[in-house]
């Protein structure tokens, strides 16, 4: 059985269990193929614990050094990060950490998945020359598009990503992003993210709204991070263009105050509702008319394929994979990133205008998680075989 070790700072963990769903059903999915494990990453300094308060890698030092995750033996190295240096050294402070635990796994790996392009991909580039195996590197969409355009990360990723034995990117867009960075195409798969659809599947709307006490009326939704590149400001700003409905928004982030100053005014029209689990997620989309996803860059998000799958319209910024999801009218309307004023236009007419549900889920479906990481599982097993094949000859 193939022996995969997956390094990725994107996963989660007993203190963060809502982190990174996407990055735990596709591994959860892969580790029934293979024999999987997990190298979960955390950002550490001297005293974090003390910064509990103020700081997320203190809240991660009560993060326990092994856990066992759907299934996935999990461990969670610490590696050293300074808040205040420059991005361009977590590369290398990141390798120097994991280190001593890469070595002791030589002769126990086939080949070793990055999940993040930076400073995982970079990682697991020298991990897997200090053991001798292929790596993959997979692509997500902010690791490629907001991290790597920073002078520092964008050289240590051009370096790492032609140097991997493959390439995995979540969409088209994110491929031509691998190739402008030096991956040669042939190296390039495209593995797009699956769909759970025991969870994410038309249901009842006014059901869903009676379940969590919300208004009858146009119903907008939000589901992400609260970040600014998520554009949840811009999202703020556009609902004056809208005059009637409720917006509702989950999640938290860095945005969550100035998010909250803005809304402000809208009164009970924008509700801010918090992080919630992932099986509610799906009863928040069938209560909703409309998804919204106002990024400035974007892989291709998993919420989209979500919202689509439970037969709700989307309305989105035209940035990244999300073309390749919208491809119909029926489907929803882009508009270009960072335009609050055309972003409330297109919620407004989406908001009048109504649709069939079951249209919407027979056009925008795509395949489940086992779909997508038996695709994943195809290319690390080749990228084993390319590199047994060379020592071979």
């Amino acid at each position: 059985m193939l022996r995969v070790l997956a390094i990725t700072k994107i996963f989660p963990n007993a203190v963060e269990p809502l982190s990174a769903p996407f990055n735990r059903q596709q591994f959860a999915a892969l580790a029934q193929k293979c024999a999987l494990t997990v190298m979960a990453t955390l950002p550490w300094f001297p005293g974090a614990g003390l910064l509990a308060r103020w700081s997320s890698a203190g809240r991660l030092a009560k993060v326990p050094r092994h856990e066992r995750i759907d299934g996935i033996a999990v461990t969670h190295p610490r590696t050293l990060f300074i808040p205040r240096l420059a991005h361009g050294a977590w590369g290398p402070l990141y390798v120097a950490s994991i280190a001593p635990a890469i070595a002791r796994l030589r002769g126990h790996v086939d080949v070793v998945l990055g999940s993040w392009a930076y400073p995982d991909g970079f990682a697991a580039v020298v991990a897997a020359r200090m053991l001798g195996i292929p790596c993959v590197v997979k692509l997500h969409g902010s690791d490629i598009n907001l991290v790597a355009k920073r002078p520092g990360p964008r050289r240590l990723t051009a370096w790492a990503l032609p140097q991997a034995t493959r390439v995995v990117a979540v969409s088209r867009a994110l491929a031509d992003e691998a190739a402008l960075l030096g991956v040669a195409r042939d190296k390039v798969a495209i593995v797009m993210n699956g769909v759970d659809a025991n969870l994410f599947h038309p249901r009842d709307r006014h059901a869903a709204r009676r379940e969590l006490g919300l208004p009858a009326g146009p119903l907008a939704l939000y589901v992400g991070n609260l970040k600014a590149e998520k554009g949840v400001l811009d999202l703020a700003a556009a609902w004056s263009q809208v005059s009637q409905g409720t917006l509702v928004i989950v999640g938290g982030g860095p945005a969550k105050q100035p998010l909250a100053a803005a809304v402000a005014p809208y009164g009970e029209r924008v509700r801010l509702v918090g992080p919630q689990p992932l099986a509610s997620i799906p009863v928040w989309m069938a209560a909703c008319d409309v998804l919204t996803l106002p990024s400035h860059a974007e892989g291709t998000p998993n919420v989209v394929l979500e919202a689509l799958a439970c037969g709700r319209r989307v309305v989105a910024t035209t940035v990244g994979g999300i073309p390749e999801l919208i491809t119909s009218p029926a489907l929803g309307e882009l508009v270009p990133a960072q335009q609050p004023a055309a972003l409330g236009a297109a919620l407004a007419r989406a908001l009048a205008s109504p649709y069939d549900p079951a249209t919407v889920a027979a056009l925008g479906a795509r395949g489940g998680w086992e779909a997508s990481a038996a695709a994943l599982y195809a290319v690390l097993e080749e990228a084993s075989g390319s590199i047994a094949t060379k020592v071979a000859a």
